[in-house]
């Protein structure tokens, strides 16, 4: 009969991280970013609980990670430590191991409950290279549409899929070299991405941007359905 693993005791304490992924390191997808955070963990000595089973892993949950290729100011993920540590000596140790690029913005104690529950909605800043008097009309025609089907190649295949319901608000505004789009997604099933919303104004408004747009999260986390802001998860509202 094989040996059963021993069971590892429950983390004495969790903490909820906010990171960021910005410049270069904005292609380092989710994979990637994953091994990087376990070595740095491990370089800064992070006391980290396991899980139980034959092949204990360090337990850390990631929540709504952006697309590669996306900055961020707005990621999350929460770890489960073996003993109590002081969030601001944990920010610290992980803010001089991880590359520049990849850095650590804030550690709190995990007030319980799910994380990713938290994370309703998104705020995005999208660059694209078209002039304002292209864009504006493109949107307006984008916004006034009740169903925009798009298609993206997903891990089950070409998938269709509206991505007109998951805009909250969109608006643009002029750049030095074309314009700026200031877009707050609601998170759905399947996810609708900045991009799939390009691709939206691309299909309903003939809308051709040169170039890759440069996408950056702002921030993500509960969103009240009146106001239309987005709270902080990291500090979630009784």
């Amino acid at each position: 009969m094989r040996e059963q693993p021993e069971q590892q005791a429950p983390p004495a304490q969790r903490l909820r991280i906010r990171y960021a992924k910005r410049g270069r390191l904005r292609f380092t997808s989710h994979r990637d970013f994953s091994r990087a955070f376990e070595r740095a963990i491990f370089r800064a000595r992070v006391p980290m609980a396991y899980s139980s089973g034959f092949n204990p892993h360090p337990r850390i949950s990631y929540a709504g990670a952006a697309p590669t290729g996306s900055a961020s100011e707005a990621e999350y993920l929460e770890i489960g430590l073996a003993e109590v540590v002081d969030p601001t000596t944990v920010h610290a140790a992980l803010e001089e191991s991880l590359p520049d690029g990849l850095d650590v913005l804030e550690v709190v104690e995990s007030p319980g409950g799910s994380l990713s529950d938290l994370l309703e909605a998104s705020r995005w800043q999208v660059d694209v290279v078209a002039p304002p008097g292209q864009v504006g009309p493109a949107v307006e025609t984008f916004l006034g549409t009740e169903t925009v089907l798009v298609e993206r190649m997903t891990k089950k295949g070409l998938r269709e899929f509206d991505c007109r319901a998951a805009v909250v608000t969109l608006l643009v505004s002029p750049r030095e070299e074309g314009s700026r789009l200031e877009l707050l997604l609601r998170h759905a099933v399947p996810a609708v991405r900045p991009d799939d919303v390009l691709s939206g104004l691309a299909a309903v408004a003939g809308l051709e941007v040169d170039g890759a747009p440069y996408l950056t999260r702002l921030a993500q986390g509960p969103l009240d359905p009146v106001t239309g802001e987005i709270g902080d998860p990291l500090r979630p509202s009784a």
